[in-house]
């Protein structure tokens, strides 16, 4: 059979397209070489707790589109982002406000905190020229060295001294006792995890798992007139202009005999002698009241070829060598490369979809 579309990768991109492809009478295969779908977002369901396989994945947005698309699909609870971080045992709010800086310094007023940051921050003058510059810069010495570099110290396996300083652009800091992550004015985990979301905007499409593409691409690009590929740009082109570089990350989940193991969803451990960098107990993000739990500790690692990939190292030697993939990608008119690896971007999950629907407009003229 010839397909209109063959659609490389069962993530939030690809099953966006592939439903809006399919919604408009087009046929459509999905292939994924996991044995799974929905990507990254994929939850899997123990003793009624959906856990999240790759890692915690909440969802917010500003773009009213996008939350009343994803909402076609699932209802969503609402869950609001408020981790906590441990620094050697010492308990902060998340982002930056006022119940950290009041646990910090034991003040109370925002005029107090602003004094103290203020202060702090005149530690570096001129432009920065590291990352831990500009993040004194930002936010203070004290905020820095208790809650930022050892964490990204972990997150990226280099000191901030040698990180970039654009790599922190900004750091919220809020003279408010306001405890949500997000400024979004949309926010929630769906009802039921992602991976039923993800199944509903599947569903009536031929979806195969456990394929790899590029292992067969020779009958596969026959099958359909376009594809679009949410694989990794570099991977597909053989890795002929070198390799873009990324963090992995791996996980250790454990199924614990008590109700309620630390109280919240996330805590980031940012003192950097401990080797992970946040623990996940899942049913928070549901509000579980089930008599066990499941926790996930989450650590940081070097990432090589053939390891799933998650966070792009967006630095200038690493997008230079993605402009000349793109350029690449340019030249083939059949393929439409998409999503978080095919257009080597961190996006958050709601300007995945953004994207995808953006070329959807794009694709079939509307």
């Amino acid at each position: 059979m010839k397909y209109d579309y063959l659609v490389v990768g069962a993530g939030p991109f690809g099953a966006v397209f592939a439903h809006e492809a399919h919604k408009r009478g087009k046929s459509v295969l999905v292939i994924d070489r996991r044995n799974h779908i929905a990507g990254n977002l994929y939850c899997e369901s123990k003793d009624d707790i959906n856990i999240h396989v790759y890692g915690a994945h909440i969802f917010h947005t500003s773009l009213k589109h996008v939350w009343d698309y994803v909402n076609q699909f699932t209802e969503f609870n609402h869950y609001v982002n408020s981790p906590v971080a441990n620094y050697k045992g010492e308990m902060y709010n998340l982002p930056f406000n006022m119940n950290t800086f009041s646990k910090m310094w034991n003040i109370r007023t925002p005029k107090e905190a602003q004094a103290i940051i203020t202060k702090q921050r005149s530690a570096i003058a001129g432009e920065p020229k590291n990352l831990e510059e500009q993040a004194i810069s930002l936010v203070g010495i004290d905020i820095y060295e208790k809650l930022i570099k050892g964490y990204t110290e972990k997150q990226w396996g280099r000191k901030c001294t040698e990180l970039p300083a654009f790599i922190i652009k900004r750091l919220p800091v809020r003279y408010t006792y306001d405890n949500n992550y997000f400024n979004d004015r949309f926010q929630g985990i769906p009802m039921g995890g992602y991976t039923k979301m993800i199944e509903l905007m599947l569903e009536g499409i031929e979806v195969r798992l456990g394929v790899d593409f590029l292992k067969y691409r020779n009958e596969y690009e026959t099958l359909a007139d376009k594809i679009i590929y949410t694989g990794p740009i570099d991977e597909y082109f053989g890795y002929s202009e070198g390799v873009l570089e990324y963090r992995g990350l791996y996980f250790e989940t454990e199924r614990l005999e008590e109700e309620n193991h630390q109280g919240v969803a996330v805590v980031n451990y940012t003192e950097g002698e401990i080797p992970y960098t946040r623990i996940i107990e899942h049913k928070h993000f549901e509000f579980g009241t089930q008599p066990i739990t499941y926790v996930t500790k989450e650590y940081p690692k070097d990432w090589k070829i053939g390891e799933e990939a998650y966070y792009p190292v967006n630095d200038v030697k690493n997008l230079d060598l993605y402009s000349k993939y793109v350029k690449k990608a340019e030249a083939i008119s059949n393929v439409i490369f998409g999503g978080r690896l095919g257009e080597y971007k961190y996006y958050d999950m709601d300007k995945v979809i953004a994207s995808a629907l953006a070329l959807c407009n794009k694709e079939f003229q509307e």
